[in-house]
């Protein structure tokens, strides 16, 4: 392992034939994001079947998450297609309007729009490229001011400054969508807009009851509305992890908000022992070229600094010009920037308690295998759970986990600094540390000589029950 921080890359027009998304992930890429916003369920389900294809193919296995697309909180269409708004000039957005938009004003997708508002009300709109002042609502109409004007085209999103806006995070159409993330064993479900911990808890329950054969994905929380900042302990306790969503967030708390909130966000994740993904406009300059700009390369960096498990690309791979160059491109930003993390394994230890024994024996993993200058951590794992604890700590020793499971391989696809693998193991104790070895060595991870760290649990193959901890050197 030479890069710790993991890629997500978004599956499109760009990136959906076999050799590609194969040259794809063997650049490095980690996660595959399906993204529901688009396409049907039998799109969903070719393009699932392609990922898994090509990671046979390339030796590798690649999550699969399944993004939800949420609430539609839009304008609706224009006769033109579209109107070029002046400042100081009047729009109403009518939740009645059923004839295409003019320059006078333009239906909504989202009709709850004028109980949400009221006069004074900063809309923002396409991603706060036009703003618009609330200034009367009249049944179904919401009377506007252009305060900043431009281009306005069919379906574009609307925001409300400092959030407020009432649409659910789950659709109706969210609702089928889990149906067909489950029938394709998607490993990870992101949710769009959640407000709060009652959005995460019942796309949980969906998703339990579409999926009847015990599969169990990952839930991400997409962090990307006003709200969820004050709820984002409780919303991390109901998921399994955060994406930090900086554009529809950076709209509704102002673009100067988003840094801090991602650090913010990261660090709270890790220490709640869950994964952080940081999204949006990473590489958005090779959508047309061939090179990032400085400022995006200092943007994954530092996002790598912060301790995020994964930075994904949106339409850089899903419809840009360079989707495998920008797979490239990103591996090396990631792996170059952690060359400069600084390991502060003592200090992170200071005063942390653990009450399992399992989460005991990861830590006490981590602690000895830094100060013994470990080659590697070697983990037998059935759920991922001792490899998740493991890799919230920035040890500077890569994490090998290997286990019976394929839902857990590849749910430990996201996990920063993890490689998972398949092996069956013995179910002796002695023989299966033998074969984890051997198969350390095989990948050239270990050399004769090395030390490393392994754990496991006894009886073997019980989920949950790791409780040996091993020092030993390679043969």
């Amino acid at each position: 392992m030479t890069r710790a921080t993991k890629i997500v890359a978004t599956l499109g027009p760009a990136s959906s034939t076999p050799e590609i998304l194969e040259a794809m992930m063997r650049a490095g890429v980690n996660v595959v994001r399906l993204n529901f916003s688009h396409g049907s369920a039998q799109d969903h389900t070719d393009r699932a079947n392609m990922v898994r294809d090509a990671a046979k193919r390339a030796g590798t296995e690649v999550a699969i998450m399944a993004d939800l697309q949420g609430p539609k909180i839009r304008v609706g269409k224009f006769a033109a297609g579209k109107v070029m708004l002046e400042n100081g000039a009047a729009f109403v957005l009518d939740a009645a309007r059923t004839e295409p938009g003019d320059l006078d004003g333009v239906g909504l997708d989202y009709k709850e729009l004028p109980r949400d508002v009221k006069p004074g009300d900063t809309l923002l709109l396409n991603d706060g490229l036009i703003v618009l002042k609330v200034d009367a609502v009249r049944g179904l109409a919401v009377h506007t001011t252009v305060v900043m004007g431009g281009e306005l085209s069919n379906n574009k999103g609307i925001n409300k400054q400092g959030g407020g806006l009432t649409a659910p995070a789950l659709t109706g159409k969210d609702m089928d969508d889990i149906r067909t993330a489950m029938a394709l064993k998607a490993d990870y479900v992101a949710v769009s807009f959640p407000k709060n911990a009652t959005d995460m808890e019942l796309a949980r329950q969906l998703c339990n009851v579409a999926c009847t054969d015990g599969h169990r994905p990952g839930l991400i929380a997409k962090i990307e509305r006003a709200e969820a900042i004050p709820e984002l302990e409780n919303i991390l306790r109901a998921s399994d992890g955060i994406m930090v969503a900086r554009g529809d967030l950076a709209v509704e708390v102002g673009n100067a908000a988003v840094p801090g909130l991602q650090k913010h966000m990261i660090k709270l994740a890790r220490e709640h022992d869950k994964v952080a993904i940081t999204a949006t406009q990473m590489m958005e300059s090779m959508i047309l070229a061939p090179v990032p700009t400085r400022a995006e390369v200092s943007d994954v960096a530092n996002a790598v600094l912060d301790g995020t498990d994964a930075v994904m690309l949106s339409a850089e791979t899903a419809a840009g010009k360079f989707p495998l160059e920008t797979v490239k491109e990103m591996a090396n930003i990631c792996h170059v920037a952690e060359q400069g993390r600084t390991l502060d394994l003592d200090a992170s230890f200071v005063g942390k308690t653990f009450k399992r024994i399992d989460q005991s024996i990861a830590m006490g993993a981590l602690f000895t295998a830094y100060h013994l200058g470990a080659k590697a951590i070697v983990a037998l794992t059935e759920s991922g759970s001792t490899v998740l604890w493991m890799s919230r700590q920035n040890v500077g020793i890569p994490i090998y986990a290997l286990t019976t499971q394929q839902a857990s391989q590849r749910k430990m696809a996201l996990y920063r600094n993890v490689r998972s693998l398949m092996m069956d193991t013995s179910s002796d104790r002695d023989t299966a540390l033998q074969q984890a070895e051997n198969r350390l060595k095989a990948l050239g991870a270990l050399n004769s000589g090395d030390l490393y760290a392994i754990t496991c649990g006894e009886p073997m193959g019980a989920p949950g029950g790791t409780n040996m901890l091993k020092i030993c050197r390679a043969a």
